[in-house]
């Protein structure tokens, strides 16, 4: 289930206020300028599912975001336990950065934490299955997708280099809580 748990920046043990339905986390983000929504694929998608597919499912929804936003790429990206890299993926986004352009992230399958910092404030928003955030450009922000990663995200870009962050140097990051492994169901 989706989660928005909202903290002061300097008490990162106890959430002021957590919230659990969507429509109430969409219009709370959406207070801050966040994107959050939540989609449906237009087809049945398979595990294994090549890009291709997995973006033909989900093209309806994708090219309206390209209207409205001037996305200019959009990729699909998949972590799991067994990569060998995803250690050293999950360092690469834990720490405090923005970016130039808007960072869009639909998850197909699994889950991940987006954690934003704004105005003296910490959002930490628990997207799932079906979820779609939109943090703007120049939101410094963090991504966690725990010590045992899962999910399968498209991904829309302005920039079409891709993902192209600038590091804040600040270590709120290390201070507020983690991503815990999702439990999946077979």
């Amino acid at each position: 289930m989706s989660r928005l748990r909202i903290f002061d920046e300097s008490e990162p043990q106890t959430a002021r206020r957590t919230l659990d339905e969507h429509a109430a986390i969409a219009a709370e983000l959406g207070k801050v300028g966040v994107r959050f929504e939540q989609w449906e694929a237009s087809k049945p998608i398979v595990p294994g599912a090549s890009q291709d597919e997995v973006i033909a499912a989900y093209r309806s929804d994708i090219d309206r975001l390209m209207g409205e936003a001037g996305y200019q790429a959009v990729d699909v990206i998949s972590l799991t336990p067994d990569h060998p890299d995803h250690a050293t993926l999950r360092q690469k986004f834990l720490s405090e950065h923005t970016h130039r352009e808007d960072e869009v992230r639909f998850f197909v399958a699994g889950s991940g934490q987006f954690t934003l910092h704004l105005d003296g404030k910490v959002y930490d928003i628990l997207c799932e299955h079906g979820d779609l955030i939109g943090v703007p450009d120049g939101t410094r922000h963090w991504f966690d997708m725990s010590e045992s990663p899962y999910f399968v995200a498209i991904r829309l870009f302005t920039n079409k280099e891709g993902w192209v962050a600038s590091f804040t140097g600040d270590n709120i990051a290390a201070r507020f809580p983690r991503m815990q492994p999702a439990v999946r169901h077979p």
